[in-house]
């Protein structure tokens, strides 16, 4: 073949050429360009056991310009993981393991899904801030247990977005030393050069974040690339490494152009591109020397085994920090959960003193945190009102220790790093901000959804019941923004029971992650018959034998509701009232069971945001009350009196459907 050394990166590039021509659609110009940098990290730094994608002291890579899925994907096949050329062959198709962003449940070897630009980047500091905790908690001074670095390649959009600031800004706080970025500094983004709109000092702005910074290294240069990360590696300091490429690299037409980004070279500039760069071989074909060269199989072996000694010996010395240890990386709750979650509804419902349900969440984490030191907690800067910080917490410090983070107001950033703190393992993490912020964090919220991660957010101030701040704080459409997301359970309690509750199931999932809506203003503790129906999500909160209508409702409005039904009793119209506090789960109920819970009579539905989710619910002539307008800067009770949360309203809609 004649070009040595490079044609292990040449099947890089032709896989990934290859399968985006197959599939008319992908990104070829980006594996192609960082081919180079990819053989060289993969070959010579990074440990990976192919066998066993999931060991655990293995080093992280993450693909944050997963638009370049193909350069990962060719990568895996070639170092032996379980993905057949088969799966390449059928890359962007239905039900193949070669989706066209990596997603972290599809494929072996993939740690993190990625896409939407800089969060895998948000999701490397996540896990370089994991392994950090964990081996402070679990190195001793003669035997580094957890020892691993996180890799991650990422490109000019990645740096555009904003998230790369929040994250990368918290990453040189903490020192995260074992966090090494390949920058890919092609100068290229779909629209053409990004000199018109991206002119950046990149290298300046990371080491303003206190980064170690190494520029200007040639991407095509394998000694430089090798000395740059042998650099890396030896810095007390996250790294990032600026590799010069050239995107499209081998196309005779294409290479350093936009052409190459995000479409098929075509059949012509692939065979000048084979001839180019001496690729003589028909589409999809590696010969077996290059397989030989790129097997990873057994060294990866060799590494884990010599691990796993490792392990056997530091069991021998300490054997309750290796079952700890084995506990957190299994995912698996302390035997004593369920007895703390047990004595917490136990004191809840003896206690009939009035709290916020935010203050009820920092009731429940007083008692958890001590027992679960797998829980890294924080908030966006709102610790005090958030309650998320437990008495006894600790502050996180650059080298490990401690077990809470005060994020700052970094809502996108803390809510992308803590989907990285638990794809790492040994971690469950949970963090605040008020609820209308929300919206800075969305997409990092729907990729726990997409990804099937069991973090827990807490979402505060959650109705126009923050009062004097004003609209811009008060939320309308978020909880039922949430709701619509498939896979989230969102939890919105009405006293202690119900937060212990979701807080209970919050942490027993394993694949779900959930919301904590929590109200700023007190509420009243409330009587029920069965307890345990609140684990299905809905229930009957006050029973009325044949009623006449059912007032549902959550959190804060439940009060409002239970005291409209005692004076509609008094004027002997029966009314039942029924709690939804997680409505995903209520959905996923039996049909008998909900009709049970919600019956045939008229129904009033009230909460303090939008109206529309609750219409599914009702029929013909039933009536909501809540919100189809932003809030206003006032009291509070004036605030319930001008929007209509009120008794004497909720009781005129009442006889007004019954009416109809």
């Amino acid at each position: 073949m004649g070009n040595g050394i490079k044609d292990l990166s040449n099947a890089i590039r032709f896989l990934s050429i290859d399968a985006v021509q197959k599939a008319n659609s992908g990104h070829p110009g980006m594996p192609m360009g960082m081919a180079d940098i990819a053989q060289v990290l993969w070959k010579n730094h990074l440990k990976y056991n192919p066998n066993n994608p999931d060991w655990f002291d293995r080093d992280r890579f993450v693909l944050s310009n997963g638009h370049g899925s193909m350069l990962l994907y060719s990568l895996l096949h070639l170092t032996g993981f379980d993905l057949p050329m088969e799966e390449l062959k059928a890359f962007r198709q239905l039900g193949s393991k070669t989706p066209g962003h990596p997603e972290c449940d599809v494929t072996p070897g993939v740690e993190t899904t990625t896409g939407p630009l800089g969060q895998g980047i948000a999701n490397a500091v996540g896990m370089a801030m994991a392994e950090k905790i964990l081996a402070k908690k679990f190195n001793k001074k003669e035997i580094d247990l957890i020892d691993h670095y996180t890799y991650v390649f990422c490109g000019d959009g990645c740096l555009m977005e904003g998230i790369s600031h929040e994250a990368c800004s918290l990453a040189g706080t903490q020192k995260l030393d074992k966090l090494i970025m390949l920058y890919d500094d092609n100068e290229i983004s779909i629209d053409g050069r990004v000199e018109g709109w991206f002119t950046d000092d990149t290298p300046a702005r990371f080491e303003s974040y206190g980064w170690t910074v190494i520029k200007d290294v040639d991407g095509h240069n394998f000694e430089s690339i090798d000395k740059a990360l042998i650099e890396a590696k030896k810095s007390n300091k996250p790294t990032l490494i600026c590799c010069k490429t050239e995107i499209g690299k081998g196309s005779p037409n294409k290479a350093g152009l936009a052409d190459a980004h995000g479409a098929a070279l075509g059949d012509d500039e692939i065979a000048l591109t084979r001839d180019n760069i001496n690729w003589p071989y028909e589409p999809f074909f590696i010969p077996e020397e290059i397989y030989t060269e790129w097997d990873h199989k057994k060294i990866g072996q060799n590494e884990e085994d010599q691990w796993s000694e490792k392990l056997k010996e530091y069991s021998k010395s300490y054997a309750n920090e290796a079952k700890e240890l084995e506990r957190l990386i299994g995912g698996e709750l302390p035997e004593n959960f369920d007895t703390t979650i047990s004595d917490l509804i136990s004191n809840f419902e003896a206690d009939e003193s009035d709290y916020a349900s935010r203050k009820c969440s920092g009731i429940c984490l007083d008692n958890l945190g001590p027992i679960m030191p797998e829980l890294i907690g924080g908030s966006a800067d709102l610790s005090p009102s958030n309650n998320t910080q437990w008495k006894g917490s600790e502050q996180l410090s650059s080298d490990g220790a401690g077990n809470y983070l005060n994020y700052g107001v970094r809502e996108f950033g803390m809510s992308a790093i803590m989907n990285g703190l638990i794809l790492h393992g040994g971690i469950r993490p949970y963090a605040g901000t008020f609820l209308t912020f929300l919206d800075y964090a969305r997409n990092a919220v729907r990729m726990s959804a997409l990804m099937k991660l069991p973090v827990v957010y807490i979402y505060t101030h959650d109705s126009i019941g923050v009062g004097e701040d004003g609209p811009t704080h008060q939320p309308v459409e978020h909880i039922s923004m949430l709701r619509a997301t498939p896979g989230i359970h969102t939890w919105r309690p009405c006293d202690g029971v119900e937060t212990a509750f979701a807080w209970k199931h919050a942490l027993e999932s394993k694949e779900i992650p959930t919301a904590l809506i929590l109200s700023r203003q007190n509420l009243p503790p409330q009587s029920r018959n069965d307890k345990g129906l609140i684990s299905k999500g809905g229930y009957v909160l006050i029973e009325a034998e044949n009623e006449d209508l059912v007032i549902i409702a959550t959190g804060s409005e439940i009060e409002l509701a239970v005291n409209s039904a005692q004076l509609l009793e008094a004027e002997g119209i029966k009314a039942k009232v029924v709690s939804i506090p997680c409505t995903e789960l209520f959905d996923s109920q039996s049909e008998e069971y909900k009709l049970q819970v919600l019956g045939t009579k008229p129904k009033v539905a009230i909460e303090a945001g939008s109206k529309d989710f609750w219409y599914k619910y009702l029929t013909t002539g039933d009536e909501v009350i809540g919100l189809d307008c932003f809030g206003e800067s006032a009291p509070l009770k004036d605030l319930l009196t001008h929007f209509g949360f009120t008794n004497s309203k909720v009781v005129e809609t009442c006889k007004k459907v019954l009416r109809k």
